[in-house]
């Protein structure tokens, strides 16, 4: 059985939508308080009021882009203010526009690179004094299997973005170890959210058709490894990954899948 994490603060950048507000669904679900960030302002709070209406833990809207490092600062603040301190990071924001390298812009692999690999850095580099005074910090990042395992065509941007989040954990995960907090990574395959449906039908059916399990992952799926690692029966892991995709990469061809 595991512990609870009632009462505990949590912070989901990317909160707004997909796997993040999942990610904000759950924690609140167990009697978290729960802090969303997210550039739209509207559907932050929307989801925020949403969630609330659940039951459970409290969870509230701060508008912010996480490649601004004093968004990270004042949505870390936010959470401390509201709740108390903060336990749980969850640096979750991500995007993902496609672009082959021979049309990608300098702005686009910005953006890329901005939200998901430098928004991780400014979430949790904002947030290591609280998660210090809380003796039992967590960090939670949400890579992919792409680009840390797979790749695809038009996203080597967003592939390089998540690999390198693996190496920051890494690193990280050294530099804050004697600290008690813990820095782990899911790494979801293919989860049906929002964004995933905007890819179409044809793509989605050759997703499954790629998957042992021949269907999608769900929010829920990925949120439950979030849980798993908040808790205190996780304590004792660190820097270690995650891969949560039906098995998609396990066989090494459509053949292997028998």
């Amino acid at each position: 059985m595991f512990t609870s994490i009632s009462g505990r603060s949590v912070l989901v950048t990317g909160g707004t939508k997909g796997i993040g507000k999942g990610l904000a669904a759950a924690f609140a679900a167990e009697g978290a308080n729960v802090v969303i960030v997210g550039r739209d302002r509207q559907a932050g709070e929307q989801a925020a009021a949403g969630l609330t209406a659940k039951g459970g833990g409290a969870v509230s809207f701060v508008p912010g882009d996480v490649s601004a490092a004093e968004d990270c600062a004042a949505a870390v603040a936010a959470a401390q203010e509201r709740h108390g301190g903060l336990d749980i990071v969850c640096a979750n924001a991500g995007v993902f526009p496609a672009a082959t390298l021979a049309e990608m812009t300098p702005g686009q692999l910005e953006e890329v690179l901005g939200v998901n690999l430098k928004g991780t850095f400014f979430t949790v580099q904002a947030a290591l004094p609280a998660l210090q005074r809380s003796g039992r910090g967590r960090v939670i990042l949400t890579s992919s299997i792409t680009g840390p395992i797979t790749g695809y065509t038009g996203w080597s941007h967003y592939g390089a973005s998540k690999a390198g989040q693996l190496g920051f954990m890494r690193s990280a995960a050294l530099e804050l170890a004697s600290s008690g907090i813990t820095v782990n990574a899911i790494m979801p395959g293919n989860i049906a959210t929002e964004g995933l449906a905007d890819l179409g039908a044809e793509y989605i059916a050759t997703m499954e058709a790629s998957i042992p399990l021949k269907r999608l992952g769900s929010i829920e799926d990925i949120a439950s490894a979030a849980l798993f690692f908040a808790t205190e029966q996780a304590g004792y892991i660190t820097g270690q990954t995650l891969v949560i995709d039906g098995g998609q990469t396990v066989p090494e061809s459509l053949e292997a899948m028998g």
